[in-house]
């Protein structure tokens, strides 16, 4: 038996045809639309239809994918996420309706003078990078806006032999983009920006792709809008907790030398204390004196008084412990806090200090300027009870005994 000629069909009943169809459709209407119609070679009526429900089914298939593809990008814009989040998600899942190796974004300015690149991902190396701007007056994306319809050029190297001035043209040219499908963005009648589709291979874009991108533009546009929107209410977050962040640090900071001013180092003396009776730990106070300031100022002038002071601030803190803290107590005088510590390892800290004051060379007015500090320590032992104040006016005494003792001095008292 000899085999069918090609294009034969066995015959199908009408009724049977009839019934498949509308089994079809109502799979279609419940959202199953790889539907499997047998290919009809009839040239009837029943056979017209029979395709028409296969191209539908196909179309339908395409517009579903768009539309989940569209409700996920909603669904993370709607969660919080910013326009580089929204565009990354939309180079991962349009691959499959509009061909690409390369997709951009540009901004409008907020006086829609100028476009500025805010976003591209690609298989290959950038050379226009994010920040590239150009005026939009006179340039062939006013002529998009203008049209509101999107823009395909299949032979960019052709176009640009045609406008060499062109230099976005000609740095995607070297990128290795030869077409792109550039699509204008308007969310509520107000111009965005663009998105551009690039492909390393001419002629990529059709009609077609024009047609899907106008079926998303709107919602797109407006997504990217509202991301814009959420990274400008970011940035402004960012920008008040910075604010909040310097004001904090103003008002914790002398101004002169840039450690802490007297009411913050007093609070990390009380929140000390605090702890060390908690856990029944030694800690320790030191009050600090710059030796004959007075004569320095006298004799130098006040600038040079307050270079001095500036160095002895940074030699005590750059020879403290992450967790000692080291503040300005008033004038010329100085007070460390030292957390832990048995009294052998504070004197040996608070000699370190001395020493490294001592070694101070501060050059000011074309002059080379030294200095010395007495030291007057208050340790507090496991055991005791002392509040803050009661600690300072035994760091005070030994800071007096100190200098009355020839300056240049550590003297301690345990308590």
């Amino acid at each position: 038996m000899r085999p069918p000629p090609p294009g034969y069909f066995p015959a199908v009943p009408p009724e049977e045809r009839l019934a498949s169809y509308t089994r079809a459709v109502r799979a279609m209407r419940e959202g199953e639309f790889c539907v499997g119609l047998p290919a009809e070679a009839a040239d009837d009526p029943l056979g017209r239809l029979g395709r028409e429900l296969n191209d539908l089914a196909v179309w339908l298939e395409r517009r579903f994918a768009e539309f989940v593809r569209m409700r996920a990008v909603a669904e993370h814009v709607a969660g919080g996420m910013r326009v580089d989040d929204t565009l990354d998600r939309i180079y991962e899942s349009f691959q499959s309706l509009i061909p690409f190796n390369r997709i951009g974004c540009a901004l409008l300015s907020d006086d829609a003078t100028s476009v500025r690149a805010h976003w591209a991902r690609s298989d290959r190396p950038l050379k226009i990078q994010r920040g590239f701007t150009a005026p939009l007056a006179g340039s062939s994306l006013e002529g998009i806006l203008q049209t509101g319809r999107p823009r395909i050029l299949n032979d960019l190297e052709a176009h640009l032999a045609t406008h060499p001035d062109s230099a976005s043209t000609r740095l995607i040219v070297e990128e290795g983009i030869r077409s792109s499908l550039t699509c204008p963005l308007v969310a509520q009648d107000k111009p965005v920006g663009f998105l551009f589709f690039s492909s390393s291979e001419k002629d990529a874009y059709r009609d077609l792709h024009q047609d899907v991108f106008l079926h998303i533009a709107g919602q797109l546009s407006t997504l990217i809008e509202k991301s814009r929107l959420y990274q400008q209410v970011l940035d402004l977050n960012n920008d008040l907790l910075s604010a909040q962040e310097t004001l904090r640090y103003q008002a914790t900071r002398d101004a002169l030398t840039g450690i802490y001013n007297r009411r913050a180092i007093l609070e990390f003396a009380e929140a000390e204390l605090q702890r060390a009776q908690r856990h029944r730990a030694s800690m320790a106070l030191v009050l600090t004196d710059v030796d004959h300031f007075k004569l320095t100022n006298d004799h130098n002038g006040h600038l040079a008084g307050d270079a001095v002071l500036r160095a002895v601030a940074g030699a005590l803190a750059g020879n403290l412990r992450t967790y000692d803290h080291v503040g300005r107590y008033g004038g010329e005088e100085f007070l460390a806090v030292i957390a832990e510590s048995d009294p052998d390892t504070v004197l040996a800290t608070v000699e370190r200090l001395r020493q490294a004051v001592a070694e101070l060379k501060v050059s000011h007015d074309g002059k080379e300027l030294s200095a010395t500090a007495s030291f007057g320590i208050a340790v507090r032992g496991p055991e005791s009870i002392f509040d803050v104040n009661a600690l300072l006016s035994i760091a005070d005494e030994s800071l007096y005994e100190a200098k009355h003792r020839g300056r240049n001095l550590c003297v301690m008292h345990i308590v």
